[in-house]
């Protein structure tokens, strides 16, 4: 099927007719994925995912009486995503970074100490 392109702001826009819009399910706002392939353009609707929705009811319905709940996870075997790797060798400096270093501010009585005797 040809169809015109038609301007609109600084793109070129395509137009989609109504039987081919209602046959893919596609309405305004709806997301598609374009590529270019040599002098071709394809245009392939986005797959929707779909988000289950639980009600507390049915939720609760599942849950037999006497069953016994299942065992608590072990979160500590899981590796944290950030290792505790030591950087200091490639990471640059305050210095190197620009960032001045902070002058000690004295705090008053708090860091006189009392002297012995």
């Amino acid at each position: 099927m040809k169809t015109k392109l038609a301007k609109w702001g600084n793109s070129i826009a395509v137009r989609v007719p109504k039987p081919f819009a209602e046959e893919l399910g596609l309405r305004p706002g709806a997301t598609v994925e374009m590529q270019r392939e040599g002098t071709r353009l394809a245009i392939e609707t986005a797959p929707r995912r779909k988000v289950p929705v639980y009600r507390l009811d049915d939720l609760l319905a599942r849950i037999k009486p006497g069953e016994a709940a299942p065992p608590p996870e072990d979160w500590s075997v899981i590796e944290p995503p950030w290792p505790n790797d030591d950087w200091s060798d490639i990471a640059p400096t305050d210095e190197e970074m620009g960032i001045p270093r902070r002058k000690r501010v004295s705090r008053g009585r708090a860091d006189r100490r009392p002297k012995r005797t």
